[in-house]
Formats: structure tokens, sequence, C-alpha cells
């Protein structure tokens, strides 16, 4: 399986690129919505900030009273190898790295100022933040303004609306997870955003409570009830922080000492000492982080279909565009041959070793098939049970005399037919692997990187071409597995009868307890599932060899001589303005065509990278 870190840092990418392209989605649910993200949601003053800090290990948040934030702040957390040096990047500034944090802080106010004016108004255009650091977890955090009860002066009266109603339109999407902030020293009852969360997710399985200002409650009192989840009940554990103090803000105490100093508190205090262990921003983040990779692995089917439904939209409307023509057919012709030569020869050389990525198809046969084989359930299939129902049930009404062969071959041809899904699987997993190198070799074909259109034609020739050749492999090697069914080596059976015979003598037991007869019943039995097994081993071994030898001459082999032969027959039968749309370069549409083609290109590339990734 994928670590956590490599599917939350995938999802952070593939968020970054939708945030790039604009993809936000248009009637439907964008691919930036349907992936898992974690909103943060509190009152004014309720230690927000401080908690965002926390995780982030960073001062880097705009201070004051009032509305601080005034716009969402997307904010990723990349985690970096220890010892390198922490950055931050904005994406409206994507050539500039911040490695101080003041001046984060400062670019974040100034941005939100562009929008917004140096009033006290809001903006529902986010900010995207992206920190790199040894110090965080892989993670997608939404700062969203703080709900507030009234306006101010300088500010609307809709204020207290216009911030529930952004807050809602995040926290109420079923792909969020809502980080809800209370502070200690409050009645939870009266929490604004506990009251949201329960609104918008009243079973609360997408809401994790953290409770702030635990030093800050009255002398004599605790927070043990709501800790504990007496006072409210989540689904998940309550959190407890503890943020730093006005006089150590002032003192620039930084994080990493404000983390110790946290961590001290919870495991010296008398109320919350036994839960020190699930206390804490680090703690947080942790959950946070393994939570949200649970949700992305609960997503994955939802996602991809959402991907392979956007595929097709994305397709049908470069169709809808059109293709300019171009002058000479002849020269069409010969361009478009070309330039599927420079492909092929790119992904030859995947294939061949030249470029990397062929090598993963041996790695099918050496490891995955083996693997796949040795998980195979034949000690089940072959338990002395087992063997005895199924030879009573082919015996019939009369009992077999000697030895049993209708029951060995229904044993034999029940164990064999398990072989099938390792078969099928080696050819799927091959396959996948060809339609990877097919897309890395268009994309590495330099001459082809100026006709999108193109691209797009090879890669479904390519596609469909690899469907044919997997869907003969497929028939080809469950044609392998069935051959071993229907004619069985007769010269093993008849050596180990022989062998049993010798020693039939040696092995019997007189002294051993229980009927003779239901002792050879079970000497029986076993002898015959230990028969069968062994032929299955033979059978196992000539299909570990055969199945690649298979899969490789019907789909490499195939995909390496004959990948866009009948796409090549395709071209040569077109009229002149079908080739020309080919070649389309008409420079009032190569923008939008540009446009959609990297839009195609993200979805297509997440897919990959999300099947890639996620089933390791």
């Amino acid at each position: 399986m994928a670590t956590m870190e490599s599917l939350i840092g995938l999802v952070n990418r593939i968020q970054r690129a939708c945030t790039v392209l604009g993809d936000h989605g248009g009637e439907g649910m964008s691919l930036w919505e349907a992936l898992p993200s974690v909103a943060v949601v509190g009152g004014q003053s309720s230690g927000k900030s401080s908690v965002l800090e926390s995780v982030v290990g960073r001062d880097f948040l705009p201070r004051g009273s009032g509305i601080v934030t005034r716009r969402p702040l997307v904010l990723q957390l990349h985690k970096i190898e220890d010892g390198k040096s922490e950055y931050a990047e904005f994406l409206h500034a994507p050539k500039k790295r911040f490695t101080d944090f003041a001046a984060v802080r400062k670019e974040i106010a100034d941005e939100t100022d562009r929008i917004t004016g140096k009033s006290k108004q809001i903006s529902n255009i986010p900010i995207h933040l992206s920190i790199y650091s040894p110090n965080v977890v892989n993670l997608t955090l939404i700062d969203l303004p703080g709900l507030t009860k009234v306006a101010v002066e300088g500010q609307p009266e809709s204020i207290v609306e216009d911030i529930e109603n952004m807050v809602g339109s995040y926290v109420e999407k079923p792909n969020c997870i809502i980080l809800a902030i209370s502070p200690a020293n409050q009645d939870i009852a009266t929490s604004d955003a506990i009251k949201l969360a329960r609104e918008v997710d009243p079973s609360g399985e997408r809401t994790f409570g953290v409770l702030t200002k635990l030093d800050l409650m009255d002398k004599g009192t605790n927070a043990l009830d709501v800790l504990e989840g007496r006072s409210y009940r989540l689904q998940h554990p309550w959190v407890g922080i503890v943020n730093r103090s006005q006089a150590d803000i002032n003192k620039n105490v930084d994080m990493i000492a404000a983390r110790r100093k946290e961590r001290e508190y919870f495991e010296t205090s008398p109320e919350y000492g036994h839960l020190a262990s699930k206390m804490g921003a680090e703690y947080l983040a942790k959950l946070l982080s393994k939570h949200l990779e649970t949700v992305i692995r609960q997503r994955i089917p939802s996602i991809i279909a959402l991907i392979n439904k956007t595929i097709d939209e994305l397709n049908a409307e470069l169709d809808r565009i059109g293709r300019p023509i171009a002058v000479d057919s002849g020269a069409q012709l010969y361009t478009i041959l070309e330039l599927c030569r420079a492909f092929d020869r790119v992904f030859k050389e995947h294939l061949d070793g030249g470029r990397p990525g062929g090598d993963r198809i041996y790695g099918v046969f050496d490891h995955q098939l083996p693997a796949a084989l040795k998980k195979l359930p034949f000690d089940r299939h072959l338990s002395l049970k087992n063997v005895q129902k199924v030879v009573s049930e082919a015996d019939g009404y009369q009992p077999h005399l000697i030895a049993p062969e209708q029951g060995y071959r229904r044993l034999i041809d029940g164990s064999i037919s398990y072989f099938k899904g390792p078969a099928e699987a080696s050819v799927d997993a091959v396959h996948f692997i060809l339609k990877e190198l097919v897309r890395k070799s268009i994309a590495e074909t330099e001459e082809l990187k100026r006709f999108p259109t193109l691209q797009s034609d090879i890669a479904a020739a390519a596609n469909e071409a690899l469907e044919r050749f997997r869907d003969e492999s497929r028939r080809t090697v469950l044609r392998l597995v069935d051959m071993e069914s229907s004619y069985l080596t007769v010269e093993f059976f008849r050596k180990i009868h022989l062998e049993g015979d010798k020693s039939t003598n040696t092995n019997s037991n007189s002294n051993a307890p229980g009927p003779i007869a239901d002792r050879f019943a079970d000497y029986h039995f076993r002898k015959i599932g230990s028969n069968v097994n062994s032929y299955i081993g033979m059978v196992c071994d000539t299909l570990k060899n055969s199945i690649p030898k298979a899969v490789v001459y019907c789909q490499v082999r195939e995909a390496r001589r004959s990948l866009l032969n009948q796409f090549y027959a395709q071209v040569g039968r077109r009229e002149k303005e079908r080739l020309g749309a080919m070649l389309d370069e008409d420079p009032q549409l190569m923008e939008k065509r540009a446009a959609i083609a990297k839009r195609l290109e993200l979805y297509k590339s997440a897919r990959d990278e999300i099947d890639s990734v996620a089933w390791k």
C-alpha cells in the first residue's frame, strides 16, 4: 500500500495543479472539490490562528482585532526531508520563494487588501499558500473567516450572514473534513463552530472537535467532560490545545519551543495527564493526516468515476471545437506519419530500456505473479473436509473401489480454476504499464507538442490497440489454464500411486487411537489432498513460466511492432479536410484548445497517478 505521505502529497499536487488551471468545476463537482481537505472553522478569538500556526510550527498569520481572516486561505503543507530549509510559495507569486515567515504574514495581508481593499469587507476568492517544511505532515487546510454575531463599524449589516454562507459553502461539501475550534473557557453549548458543524454534519462523522485555551479556564474547573465526549460526543476524539500566551507571542517564542511547552503542560497536568498522548497540536496534525488518508482511500472509486466523466466531457469538447484545414493533403499525411514514427521510436525506447519504464513489465512477472500464486487458497480447497466432500459427491451412490478418479479430477479442476485470477491480473498489470508508457511517450515526443489534436488521436489509437492486445492476451492465458484442466499428466499419478503402495505398510500405525476404519479414511483423504497439491504445484511451476510468455507474445511484442498499424491505415484513407483537422494550429482556437488539453492531461495524469500510488 502507498504510504500516507505519498497519497496525501499526491492529492496536494493534484489540487495545486487544478488551481493553476482554474479547474474548480462548472455546474458539477470539480476534481479539486472531490479531493478531501480540512476546513478550519471557529468564532472570532477562538484560537483558530494559534492552532494553525502550531500545526505548521511557524508564525505566519496576520493578527489583530476583529475579522483578520477576510479571505479563505488554502494552506497546503508538504513534508520535506529533515535538514532541508523550509520555505513558502504563493500561487499568485509562483516564482518567488519566501523563507522569512514574517514576509509570508505581510504577503497574506497585502494580498487580502488587494481584493478587499483596506476595509473590513470579506471576499470568497481564496489565497493559495504552500509551505514546505520537515516539521509538518502532508495536509491541506482551509482557514476560513471567523464566525461573528454582530457587524462592527465599517462592515455591512449582512457581514454575519455573509461569513456564515462562505463558511457553509466549504463545510457542507461531503468531502470536507471540519475542524471545529472552540475555546475551553466558554460553554461548549454556545460554540459557533460546533453549531455550524452540527447543521451540516449531524452525525459528526466529518467533524473533529478542538478545544483551545485549556490553560485559561477558571481555577477548579476543567474540560474533561468535553474532551472525554460526555458533554458533546463526536465520532472522532476531541483534541485539547494550549495556545501560546500573549507574552510568548510578544517575546517571539518560536513554535517549536511552544510545542515543547505544550507537551510539558499536558504531561504534568493532574487533570489531563492521562490524555497527554492524545493532546496537542502535533497529535492533531498527525490525527488529521491519518484520517485524511483514510477518507481519500474511501473516495478513490468516486474520484476515479468523476475523472473519467470529466475526461469524456473534455474529449467531447475538443471534438466540438473542430480543426483548421491545412493546404496540401500529401504533405499533411507525410507529416502525420513522421510524427507517429517519432512517437513510436520513443515508445520502443521505453520498452527496450533506452528510457525508463519498460523494466516494470519484468517486475510483474518476477514479483507480482509469483506473489499472487502463493496467496491462492489451495490449503482451504484441499483441506481434509473438502477433499472428503468432493470425493464423496463424485462417487455418487456407489463408493470408489481403489482410486477416486472422478474425485481427483474434480479437485484438480477446482484447484486449477484459481489460477485464472493471477493470470488475468498479470494481463491487466502489463496493460496498465503499456498505457502509462504510451502517455509518457506522447509527452516526451518533442515533435508532437505543437499538435494537441494529433496527440489525442495517437493516444486514442494506441489505447484502442492495447485494448485489443489485452483481450487477446486474456483469452490466451485463460486457454493455458483451461489446457491444464483438459488433459492431466497421467505419469505423475502413476508414479505417486506406486510410491504410495510401497509406503503404505511402513506408514501405518496400529497403536493410533480411534477405529482403524476412521484412521484409514483420514489417511486416505489426506493422501488424495497431498497428491492433488503436488500436482497443482507442478501446474503452478508450468504456468509461472507460460503466462509471462503468453503476455509478452500477445501484448508487449504486438505493442512494439504494430501499435499504430490500424491508425496508419485509417489516416491513409482520410480526406484532405480530416487530415487538416489533425494538424490544427488556428491561432484563434489554439488558446482554448491548449487549455482543454491541459485539463485533459491533468485528469489523465491524476487518474494514472491515483491508480499507481493508491494501490501500491
